[in-house]
């Protein structure tokens, strides 16, 4: 039987962390008759935190993929990561979903993975539905969090809902389209909503919210709402009216509704599902997949969101088991039967795909197949990784990959035995697959194993899985900090690879210009421009001189870095008729850069992280007194209640075991949450500890 694309919404759940993500995607799963159970995150019973990792920690790691029904529709939903650490896994869910609801913590408002999160999703074209939680907390401010979505986020918020009361006085929400009060009953599990009529001391104020938020659709929209507010006809339009104006809004991602609840009071939960099916996206209703030809190819080619169109699809997860690898896929056109024969068009590799499961958390649910719309997992896959393209071999096409963040941590790792070294490597390997975001090297000269990641957590949680998980003993040093190189000024300068020892040598001359320089957008930390006029050399070296290049940046040259934000130049060069070669064009153009490198200021460059500190006014003198010692730049402050809210940006190496040290600072009173923010020169004392080990 032929689905209805129309009836499918793929969406996500995403937040900063403790905004009650988690908590609002079990109450979900609950209402649609997924589970029939509520589990909480603060017991570990958590359905979509299954983990043992997740369940200890009371926190999301890795995201999971449910499928559930609503209102005649198929809901496939993701539930993501709230710390900085995991960001990865935000960013390929999004990169995969047609819609998310962004939830918000109705006290703390827009934290700082709020705004990570948000602006992935802008990188996507993902519309948003808002969530405004907790509401039932001490503090609660819907006002201001809509504030702060438009403020600090560039939204444009239209509330939906108003809450009736906040805190302990939260009785419910104010339907601003049906003009109807929802009442939920505290006291009972999962009670039906009661729908009445606005309350006496709620009405004027509801009146003013629907009169905002009928002017603001009115804004973006041309459909009769529009012409019946502009000749002062706001009692005529009709209720289907501003569900078509919110729904065009929304899919142009010019409106975020905003609608508010408490999930662990399993407050406004259904209504929330209500606007997901209502507001976002079909895959029918998102713009047409466009990737190329093949890797070789400038060719683009597009596929519809139909299951007659070529199969194409795309890896946005692995996780690796006994039985092994399970790759999450989503379908953007065609149809895949299981035992089918697909092509990894990224790396050009067939696959044999054997099974197909529909996805619960951990539970695996076997279909026949899969169509455009989808997103299931799939299990055969030898070859395929985060970010592969899998297609119709008939009909080869290669989607965008996903970024990926650089890492700003490591630390160096070994096993107890000689005899588990092999183990160490095969279990490096299996995580690697899992998490593009983590990465590992072997220092030659040390001989040590070094891990890289997005923060402590981060490593932490990799270590603890080769422990428990894999069953390894192994040693850890303690983190370091992952820096960077570059260069303040420009240079020019000449390499010369030149061998003669009998028969046929070496030679090729290359001239380089280095200088800094800022990447804009989507532009590569690296990049090489060929400006040689009269062809001194031929173009089959010049691809050559650029490998040359690119390996001596990412090699470093002062203490091993990968070099960033360095721009280079080819100007010049020569050849030889019968000695040059690929090889030493290649090593030329490392000499050449390395010699201008040198006369170019070159600097080591620190991580920056964006760090947010949320504490009891009374403990601001010592927080800020600290966060100075930290060399760190206070770059805003503001009152939110009786609570303090600083932003700052601090050097990462200063800021190892802060949380503890803010809590300590606090009596337990004090939070805080960073994320990488941007790299800036090292200082002095810095560079002579990082020289004193080269």
């Amino acid at each position: 039987m032929a689905k209805n694309l129309d009836k499918i919404r793929n969406i996500g759940i995403c937040a900063h962390i403790d905004a009650g993500k988690t908590t609002v995607t079990e109450r979900v799963l609950y209402f649609a008759g997924r589970t029939y159970k509520i589990g909480e995150v603060h017991d570990g019973t958590a359905v979509m935190d299954y983990l043992e990792e997740e369940q200890q920690r009371g926190i999301t790691i890795t995201s999971a993929a449910t499928t559930l029904s609503w209102n005649d529709h198929t809901v496939n939903l993701i539930d993501t990561p709230g710390h900085v650490d995991f960001t990865i896994e935000v960013e390929r869910s999004l990169r995969v979903l047609d819609g998310a609801v962004a939830v918000f913590c109705g006290v703390g408002g827009v934290e700082a993975q709020s705004e990570t999160v948000w602006h992935q999703a802008d990188r996507y074209n993902v519309p948003r539905i808002c969530f405004v939680n907790k509401m039932d907390r001490m503090g609660a401010d819907f006002d201001m969090v809509v504030g702060e979505i438009a403020s600090r986020l560039s939204g444009n918020p239209v509330c939906l809902q108003i809450p009736m009361g906040a805190g302990d006085d939260y009785r419910g929400q104010i339907d601003l389209i049906k003009r109807k009060a929802y009442f939920y009953d505290k006291t009972e599990m999962a009670t039906d909503i009661r729908i009445e009529d606005i309350p006496a001391e709620y009405a004027d104020d509801a009146e003013l919210a629907r009169h905002d938020m009928i002017e603001k659709l009115a804004e973006f929209d041309d459909s009769p709402l529009l012409e019946k507010y502009l000749a002062d006809e706001g009692e005529k339009i009709t209720e289907s009216e501003i569900v078509a104006a919110v729904r065009a809004g929304c899919l142009t991602r010019k409106v975020h509704p905003v609608l508010c609840g408490s999930a662990l009071k399993h407050i406004g939960v259904r209504p929330l599902l209500d606007a997901v099916v209502s507001y976002l996206p079909s895959p029918h209703e998102v713009t047409d997949i466009v990737g190329h030809e093949s890797l070789k190819s400038d060719k683009q080619v597009t596929r519809k969101s139909d299951p007659s169109e070529p199969f194409s699809a795309l890896v946005f997860k692995v996780i690796s088991d006994s039985h092994g690898d399970l790759n999450f896929i989503r379908v953007y056109s065609g149809t895949l039967k299981a035992g089918t024969r697909v092509l990894n068009s990224t790396q050009d590799k067939k696959e044999n795909l054997s099974r197909i499961w529909e996805m619960h958390a951990k539970q695996r649910n076997p279909r026949d197949e899969a169509t455009a719309g989808d997103i299931v997992a799939v299990v055969g896959l030898r070859n395929s990784l985060t970010g592969d393209t899998l297609c119709d071999p008939k009909a080869p096409i290669i989607l965008e990959r996903l970024d990926l963040p650089e890492p700003v941590i490591s630390m160096s790792i070994e096993p107890r035995t000689n005899a588990d070294k092999q183990i160490l490597i095969n279990a490096l390997d299996t995580l690697r697959r899992e998490d593009p975001s983590f990465q590992y090297s072997y220092d030659s000269e040390s001989g040590q194993t070094i891990i890289s990641g997005m923060g402590e957590l981060h490593l932490e949680v990799i270590k603890h899985k080769m422990v428990r998980d894999l069953g390894l003993e192994i040693r850890v040093g303690k983190p370091r900090v992952s820096y960077k190189e570059t260069i303040l000024g420009s240079a020019e300068a000449e390499g010369q690879f030149i061998r003669q020892i009998g028969g046929r040598g070496q030679y090729a001359e290359v001239k380089l210009r280095v200088e800094a320089f800022t990447p804009a957008g989507e532009e590569d930390p690296i990049v090489f421009i060929d400006e040689t006029k009269g062809g001194p050399i031929s173009s089959h070296y010049i691809p050559f001189v650029r490998e040359g290049v690119m390996d001596a940046a990412t090699s470093g040259f002062l203490a091993g870095y990968p070099m960033l934000n360095v721009k280079v130049t080819l100007l010049d060069g020569k050849e030889h008729p019968v000695d040059s070669s690929d090889l030493a064009f290649e090593q030329a153009g490392v000499m050449a850069f390395n010699a201008a490198v040198e006369k170019a200021k070159p600097v080591f460059l620190e991580p920056i992280m964006k760090l947010t500190v949320t504490t009891p006014d009374e403990y601001f003198g010592s927080v800020s007194g600290d966060l100075a010692a930290r060399r760190a730049v206070i770059t805003n402050q503001e009152m939110r209640g009786k609570y303090r809210v600083l932003t700052a940006e601090v050097p990462l190496a200063e800021m190892f075991g802060y949380t503890t040290q803010v809590r300590s600072l606090s009596q337990g009173r004090a939070s805080a949450t960073m994320e990488p923010y941007s790299y800036a020169p090292a200082p002095s004392q810095v560079t002579e500890q990082l020289l004193r080990y080269v």
